[in-house]
This record gives C-alpha cells, sequence and structure tokens, in this order.
C-alpha cells in the first residue's frame, strides 16, 4: 500500500471513530490526508469503498492475531487468551474499535465476518471442554467481549485492567 493510500485511510479512520461515518464528507478526508478528493475517488470510487477498506485492515490484524491464539493446545488457554484480546489492545487500535461499535450502534451494522473465526474457536474449545451448550457459552463469552472492549476504550485509566483480567482467569479454568 503506498504511503498516499495509507494517509487517506487513517485519515478515514481518525474522522469516522471521532465524527461517526455519516457525518463525515469526503472532501473533510481529503483536506486531512493533504490529498485531492479525487484521488480518494480513484483509488477507493466512494466513502463507502474506504469504509470497506479500513474493515479489511481490521480484519486482517484480527486474522493475524487470532493465529498466535489458535495453536494453544489447552482449549482452556484459548478461551483466555481470546478474552483477553480487549485488555492487550494497541492504544493505536482504538480509533478502528471506536468505529467498528459506532457503527453497531448507529447504522446497526454487525460484521459478522470478523467475529466468526473466534467464535468458531471458543465453540471448539468449549466442546472439547465438554460443556453443554458450547455455542451458547461462545455468544455469552462473546458478549462479554464486547463490553471489555468497551471497558477498557472508554474507561481507559479509570477501570482496574488487572483485577477484571484476573477474575476473568478464573472463569473458564
Amino acid at each position: 500500500m503506498t504511503a498516499k493510500r495509507k494517509m487517506i485511510l487513517n485519515s478515514a479512520l481518525q474522522l469516522f471513530a471521532s465524527k461517526g461515518f455519516d457525518a463525515v464528507p469526503t472532501s473533510l478526508i481529503a483536506k486531512n490526508a493533504a490529498v485531492s478528493e479525487g484521488l480518494i475517488f480513484r483509488h477507493y470510487k466512494n466513502k463507502q469503498g474506504l469504509l470497506t477498506a479500513i474493515m479489511e485492515v481490521g480484519r486482517e490484524k484480527v486474522n493475524e492475531g487470532m493465529k498466535e491464539i489458535l495453536v494453544l493446545e489447552k482449549p482452556e488457554d484459548r478461551i483466555t487468551a481470546i478474552m483477553e484480546v480487549p485488555f492487550h489492545m494497541e492504544e493505536e487500535d482504538y480509533p478502528f474499535w471506536k468505529l467498528m461499535y459506532s457503527m453497531k450502534w448507529n447504522n446497526e451494522v454487525y460484521d459478522d465476518e470478523m467475529s466468526k473465526p473466534i467464535k468458531g474457536a471458543l465453540i471448539d474449545a468449549l466442546t472439547k471442554m465438554k460443556y453443554l451448550d458450547p455455542e451458547g457459552e461462545a455468544d455469552l463469552i462473546m458478549a462479554y467481549m464486547d463490553g471489555f472492549v468497551t471497558t477498557v476504550i472508554l474507561k481507559k485509566d479509570i477501570v482496574d485492567k488487572e483485577r477484571l483480567l484476573n477474575t476473568l482467569r478464573k472463569k473458564y479454568k
């Protein structure tokens, strides 16, 4: 990816995360990225194309992180590692997750494609641990994770992450 494309995507991500997807015109993205609006349209066709590209970059990052988790042999370790993901997010990734969550609520968009590998790994681990309803339990863990992401991003300095992590680690051992 060229430097200009990265600047455009980063500008769009920052603006979408802070102002909301619908409130940001491509002209503002172009100004913020110091490029012409025409360049945005040449690379991404439209604002939706920008959003799709941002989501793809995020999906790739999630999939890359999942590779490390999927090689864990013990199902308990896999579950714990998945549940800990929100607590180990880099602050530079917060805008992406803010965008994801704002899209869920403001636009009623939920990207199941991103969560499928995570949920699949949870179901597999919970099945191996002989849970009666592995899919229901996986849905519960996914809901926990939604709350953890919100807590970590919005309460970053006022929440005791270590205490939450220690409590969490006891749940599936």
